[in-house]
């Protein structure tokens, strides 16, 4: 299994920052660095949030090596070819290195504060199943695209010069949701993403998308498995308490924390976890690091868990 960081980057991601956490995630040897596309947060105060894409250039070109990208990327506040046309950019500049990580958007309060329009659940979906289908299309190469849906319009679109890897460039859809998300992501994509599961969770959901994609006229294997989840981590267990403080406060014990499908512990105990998760599925597993400022946290992480993988 891989292990990589994830980053929120609404919570006070500013470039030393950025730039520190990038140089740290490639020389300890975690194989990716992810971090999600927020305008601000979801509740004051607002905080540094250095944006998305000009963030993830900087990393493409003084990276050699790690994997990366945004999970995810909203078709609410990013057009799809525009989004296309940067991630294409991107992965080019990085020597093909890009999962694209896109969503539909979920947060009202960032949507109100700089005027785009969110819409109800079902339209959202509506419009996020337009925006892959742009996106693919548009990132294929080969002929101009003309598509033309209830949200979208193209006529003769193409990306030039053509991405480098086309439709190679793998698409991420992530979600736990069994009636709209996993329907999407059997059809379209090709790495599902699930969010905060116990490894008993993934496994049903694991198996559930299995059944999809069969049913979509798709293999199961033309779908890579990944998880994003909280990380509660620390050397000893006076760390592993302060820590849990940034999930919710010291009143929550570990089982509490692990049945919300985090990963909680010292050193063992979160490569026990580690490997629960591997045998439920998970090939690709994602640490959420809410501090921005630990890199020494994350050289004992590197030091504990990558080892034993």
């Amino acid at each position: 299994m891989e292990l990589a960081i994830m980053i929120e980057g609404q919570n006070g991601l500013n470039w030393p920052r950025w730039q520190r956490l990038v140089t740290a995630v490639e020389e300890l040897g975690f194989s990716g660095l992810y971090r999600s596309d927020h305008f601000t947060n979801a509740r004051p105060p607002d905080k540094d949030s250095l944006e998305l894409w000009v963030s993830l250039t900087w990393l493409a070109d003084h990276t050699r090596r790690i994997r990366f990208g945004p999970l995810v990327t909203p078709f609410s506040f990013r057009h799809p070819a525009l989004t296309a046309r940067m991630a294409a950019a991107v992965d080019d500049l990085s020597g093909g290195r890009l999962t694209l990580g896109v969503g539909a958007g979920w947060q009202e309060r960032e949507h109100n504060l700089f005027g785009f329009d969110l819409l109800p659940s079902r339209g959202r979906f509506e419009r996020f199943e337009e925006g892959v289908i742009v996106l693919k299309q548009l990132l294929a190469g080969g002929q101009p695209v003309s598509f033309h849906g209830q949200f979208y319009h193209l006529d003769g679109a193409q990306i030039l010069p053509p991405p480098q890897r086309g439709a190679g460039l793998p698409i991420l859809i992530g979600g736990n949701g069994k009636k709209r998300t996993l329907p999407l992501a059997a059809k379209y994509a090709d790495e599902w993403n699930a969010i905060f599961l116990t490894p008993e969770a993934f496994s049903e959901l694991n198996r559930y998308l299995d059944e999809l994609i069969l049913q979509s006229g798709r293999q199961p294997s033309q779908v890579q498995r990944s998880m994003m989840t909280g990380l509660v981590f620390g050397k000893d267990q006076d760390a592993v308490q302060q820590s849990a403080r940034l999930y919710g406060g010291s009143g929550l014990t570990a089982q509490d924390l692990r049945a919300r499908g985090l990963v909680v512990g010292t050193p063992p105990e979160v490569v026990e976890q580690i490997h629960t998760l591997s045998e439920a599925g998970v090939q690709r597993l994602m640490l959420q690091w809410l501090d921005l400022d630990d890199v020494e946290g994350l050289e004992v992480l590197a030091k504990t868990a990558l080892g034993s993988l």
